[in-house]
Formats: C-alpha cells, structure tokens, sequence
C-alpha cells in the first residue's frame, strides 16, 4: 500500500530518531528525549527537535544581524577580520568536530553553538559593559541571547527553542575565571552544550590572537615561548592542539567528561589572560571602544527620556516590560553601523538639504 507524502515524512524523522539512538555515545543526548519547549507544538515531520531548533536560530533576524558586530576590533575595514558571526561559525566548527568524535549529538551542539551569542551587544564587550552600568538589574549577553530566543524574535513570539538548546546558550559563558572547577549546576547539562563552552574559548583564543597578529597589534615575537611550545607556532597548529586534547582527555574519562587535560587547560587560560592584557585591553582598542561606550551611552539616555523617538526608530515595547526594558533591547539587537549611524543622525548636525519649489 502506499504511503501518503504525510506518512513518508513522519517515517523520515523517526528513522532519524533511530539512527540517533544505534549510533550516538550512551551519554549522547537523543533528541527523542528532548525534555520539550517552552510552549508545545507539534514536531516537524522532516526534522528532529534538534535540527528544527537549529534552522529557527540560523534563519532568525538576530543571527543575521551578528555579521555588523564587532569581535575584537571596532568595525574592521578590512575583509578578513572576524566578526560576531564569523566567530559563530568558527565555534559551531569545532564543537561539531568534538561532537562527531566522540559520537555525540551534532544537531544538538550545532544549535547551541549558533545560538550562544545572539544577546550580544554591539562594540563587543565594551557595548555590554556599559549596558550592565546603565540597565536598572544589571546586562549579560548569555541572558539576553536566551530573551532573543525565548521573547524578542518572531515579533515578540520568540524561537521555542528545545530545554537542551536554552540551557546550553545560557551556561556557555567562563567569564574570566578558570574553565574548570564550575559547580555542576552551573554548566550545560548535557554534553554537547558543555562542548560549545569550551568550543567558545578555544575559537576566540585563537582568532582573536590571529587577528591580532593580522592588525600589526602585536608581533608574533611578542608570544611567550611557554604559550608556543605547548600550543604550537602556527595557527592552525594551536587549534589542532586544543582540539585533540579536548577529544583524547575525554574520551580517556571513565564517563566522558568534556575537559582539557592540565597541560593544556594550564596554557589555553594562560593565553587568554595574556591576550585580555596585550589585546583585549590595551590602549588603541580601548581608546575606541570607550567611544563606543559614548554612543551607547546617550543612545540609552536619549530613548529612556523619548518613548516615542524609541517607537518610531524601529524599537517595541509590550505592555508588560519598562522603558529601560525596551531599550536594552533595542540597544543590545543593534549592529555597529546602525549604533553609529543612528547617533550620527540624532546627535549631530546634518549637511542643510535646499528644497527648492518650482
């Protein structure tokens, strides 16, 4: 008897589902035992909850918008500088390479992976710092990339996204404290998102570092010789390290533990913090960024005191968030041009235009 289209496509995700299961790791997370949305619905009958999870994130206005956000360097001319999406793309990269070999969800850590910076600012951490100085409770970009998803996109109907997928984009971030030693409530509970955590740290060590070295910011002489002989001279050299440990000294643990083994945790955190203190801060990129602060600054103050400038420039404010809601929100989904070319159109004098009548 044949199968209706309808039939077929339900037996496509179940078959999915069941390749899920004969082939994934025991600690793999099935995406047959999602623990479920937000709001239910019913599943796709072509996708798994996890593949669906993955195609709302990377068609969403948010994730387009990250290619107009700065990485490292303020609004790079150059056209092979990272951006806020390029780094994206860098981390789902390595942790679906993490994933595979260790025989886990790829679907699962993709999502996360492309998911996990959707709440950032722009201008980079200088945009979210002075948005936590500003906002009344404080900013985060791990919880404003779990509002995008679950609240702001979809005009306001968010992504529904799976619990794995929510949990694993509010947990991903080390801040600058060690990597390991976290409370375990405190990391992803699965797997694949504990994967995109160190995925994260591994990607923006590395290209930060790359386009660091690219700008002229730092010379290549300037590394440490302790960082190098670990890590390796090259670039790619350093991510295959960090990569290859990260499979081995997991797959070495008794109940596959994702960690770096001491060596290698002991260099990757020990380069992160040489490059907050020869990169990340230092006096060029800081002078711009505290620019950047500026703007931020009295876009934020100019929008808290014109709820109706806010509404009119594209910002929403539903009936149950505050004024300083709505625009943290509209703020924080901004690109760097847009930030910069709104303050240039509201702050300063523009060219007198002659209208003339015939």
């Amino acid at each position: 008897m044949a199968h209706s289209l309808k039939d077929l496509a339900v037996t496509i995700r179940q078959q999915l589902e069941e390749r899920e299961q004969q082939t994934l790791a025991p600690h793999a997370c099935l995406s047959s035992e999602s623990r479920g949305r937000l709001r239910p619905e019913p599943p796709c009958p072509l996708r798994t909850a996890f593949q669906h999870d993955r195609d709302r994130i990377l068609h969403s206005k948010a994730f387009r918008r990250l290619k107009h956000k700065t990485q490292v360097f303020l609004a790079p001319e150059g056209d092979h500088y990272r951006t806020r999406l390029t780094h994206t793309l860098e981390v789902a990269q390595i942790a679906r390479t993490v994933a595979r070999a260790l025989a886990l969800n790829e679907d699962l850590t993709e999502a996360i992976a492309l998911g996990h910076d959707l709440g950032h600012t722009p201008f980079g951490h200088a945009g979210e710092r002075i948005l936590h100085e500003l906002a009344p409770e404080g900013f985060h970009h791990v919880r404003q990339s779990l509002r995008v998803v679950d609240r702001l996109e979809k005009e306001g109907d968010g992504l529904n996204l799976c619990e794995e997928v929510r949990d694993g984009i509010l947990k991903h971030s080390k801040g600058l404290g060690p990597l390991t030693g976290f409370r375990p409530d405190h990391l992803p509970f699965t797997r694949e998102g504990q994967i995109v955590r160190l995925a994260d740290v591994i990607a923006y060590v590395n290209h930060d570092l790359d386009d660091a070295l690219r700008s002229g910011l730092i010379a290549a002489t300037a590394l440490p010789e302790s960082l190098l002989a670990p890590l390796g001279q090259r670039h790619s050299e350093r991510i295959n390290s960090m990569v290859r440990d990260l499979i081995e000294t997991s797959v070495a643990s008794a109940d596959l533990t994702i960690a770096l083994s001491p060596p290698i945790l002991e260099a990757v955190e020990t380069l992160r913090g040489w490059l907050y203190t020869h990169v990340y801060r230092c006096a060029t990129v800081e002078d711009d960024f505290q620019k950047a602060a500026r703007v931020i600054r009295e876009l934020f103050n100019y929008f808290l005191k014109n709820e109706e400038a806010l509404l009119r420039c594209g910002g929403v404010r539903p009936p149950d968030d505050t004024i300083e809601t709505a625009v943290t929100d509209f703020i924080a989904g901004m690109t760097d041009r847009y930030a910069l070319n709104l303050y240039h159109q509201l702050f300063l004098p523009q060219p007198w235009k002659n209208i003339q009548t015939p």
